[in-house]
């Protein structure tokens, strides 16, 4: 059956594909900066990523480009791959043509130029130092929501680049059962008498060890090492350059066994998504993730849902005392099992637990949205921050590096951003669920080292499908039911209930 004008739709991909090559560059300059590049190239890199910025999005805006959108939209059968991968193009065309070039590229340069001003501000724990530049991309950004436009807040309009067909209500529906389901099985634990000793973890283990045994990990799980690599950097990415060419980021404390390995599989995660999208329709839709929500539910299963389970541990633990016999030789793999699942309010979003992760992006969601519409002022984030998060963690951060500095998000100019991280456990659990009932008992499988099985499930449901469905008709078509909190609260129930033995 032919589906699509071949003369129309080869014509569109050809050169999506090219600009997709060329925002690749973008993306390399990028890798770069955050990972190798002196501390003195930063003007000139973001005069870089600006120019090639500006030039991807002059192109993608250009009536040219619309005309083929137009071309090929009309040659294409509904209900295909090739309607499904020009509708979401067009839905980009016409979210991009509202966006003044000028626009673009202050924002571009302003968020090259932040990070650093982030990182210099997190180094020294001073908010100061960063001020200015959040004002800068708050303004910005406001200016952007305006550009695109939306029926009911700002927030809407920004949400949108990174969860498409979602609104700022659909996500507070979603996640406002999971916000009171939290508080009620955190306030059990907390009272539990029978803790887990998370100190095991707090041992030394030396960083090379960490770097081997982080690396083997990362490879157990799917990611292929002969298409991607692994490199430090202050705060962990995953950023594909192009196919074959998948890189991911770690950091190490060698007292603090959970933020590496874990960062670890968690990007790794992320680019064992990205290693089984299509490679061939590189640029185009179908070969893009679904959403960054979807993508991020990529990242939590692999790292919570499989790595912090009995059944890997079952498999890794005599590997981990071989490669740490200092910190784990007189440990049992059941109070090791424990330890990783810990539940204890902490700074740090990166390093918290499966219970209280989530309480970390509903502060940042509620800061960020007030930020936006001007009800709070970027000079009073700190205060605003430090109350929020003694309400909601009992805990009050002693500087702004464990505070409002600890993510690089807003400096990426990145509003919008952390929502996808509680949908991305939402949609997780339910993939995990579902795969479950369809595969049999994981956690054995995981105990024998088999994670094949589930790799294979999640590349038929998620990743052979790339950006073709909306993320909720996704998560719906793989599990059977509507996106909800049910899935991802049943399993902390029955986890944390047997951890704490409640």
């Amino acid at each position: 059956m032919n589906t699509a004008s071949p003369d129309a739709y080869s014509e569109l991909s050809a050169h999506v594909r090219e600009l997709a090559e060329l925002a690749s560059c973008g993306s390399l300059l990028g890798w770069d900066m955050e990972t190798l590049m002196p501390a003195g190239g930063m003007a000139h890199r973001a005069r870089q990523i600006a120019a090639l910025t500006t030039l991807v999005h002059e192109r993608r805006t250009s009536p040219e480009f619309g005309g083929m959108l137009d071309r090929a939209a009309e040659s294409t059968e509904a209900g295909t791959k090739e309607a499904a991968n020009v509708r979401e193009m067009k839905r980009e065309f016409d979210r991009r043509t509202k966006l003044p070039v000028d626009l673009v590229r202050e924002i571009s340069e302003t968020t090259s130029l932040s990070r650093n001003a982030w990182r210099e501000a997190r180094e020294k724990g001073d908010f100061a130092l960063f001020r200015p530049w959040l004002e800068k991309v708050v303004a910005l950004k406001r200016r952007e929501a305006d550009a695109i436009g939306f029926e009911d807040e700002a927030y809407d309009a920004l949400l949108d680049e990174y969860e498409p067909h979602m609104t700022t209500r659909d996500v507070s529906e979603l996640l406002h059962p999971l916000r009171a389901g939290l508080a009620d099985l955190l306030g059990r634990i907390l009272d539990a008498s029978d803790k887990p000793d998370g100190s095991i973890l707090e041992r030394v283990y030396p960083v090379g060890a960490q770097a081997e045994f982080g690396r083997t990990g990362a490879a157990g799980i799917g990611f292929q090492f002969d298409n991607g690599r692994l490199d430090v950097t202050t705060h962990p990415f995953c950023s594909t350059i192009g196919p074959g060419d998948t890189r991911i980021t770690t950091r190490y404390t060698e007292r603090f066994f959970s933020e590496s390995y874990f960062g670890t599989l968690h990007e790794a995660g992320h680019g064992v998504y990205e290693q089984g999208l299509d490679q061939d329709a590189f640029g185009l839709p179908s070969g893009q993730a679904a959403s960054m929500a979807v993508h991020e539910s990529q990242s939590r299963l692999w790292e919570n849902l499989v790595g912090r389970s009995h059944g890997y541990w079952r498999h890794n633990f005599a590997a981990a005392q071989a490669k740490f016999p200092e910190a784990l030789g007189d440990v049992g793999i059941d109070d090791f099992y424990r330890a990783l699942n810990e539940v204890k309010p902490s700074f740090i979003r990166v390093e918290a637990d499966e219970v209280t992760y989530n309480l970390h992006v509903f502060l940042r969601f509620e800061l960020e949205r007030a930020m936006l519409d001007g009800d709070l002022a970027v000079a009073d984030l700190p205060a605003a921050w430090n109350e929020t998060f003694e309400r909601d963690f009992r805990i009050k951060p002693q500087n702004d590096s464990l505070g409002c500095l600890q993510d690089i998000h807003w400096s990426l100019g990145s509003l919008g951003y952390f929502p996808t991280y509680s949908l991305g456990n939402l949609y997780a659990s339910q993939l995990f669920a579902r795969a479950g009932e369809e595969l049999g008992d994981l956690d054995a499988m995981f105990a024998a080292g088999e994670f094949t099985p589930l790799r294979k499930w999640l590349q038929e449901k998620i990743y052979d499908h790339g950006g073709r469905y909306p993320p909720r008709e996704l998560i719906e078509r793989a599990t059977g039911k509507a996106p909800s909190a049910d899935a991802l609260l049943a399993h902390l129930e029955t986890k944390y209930g047997a951890v704490y033995r409640l």
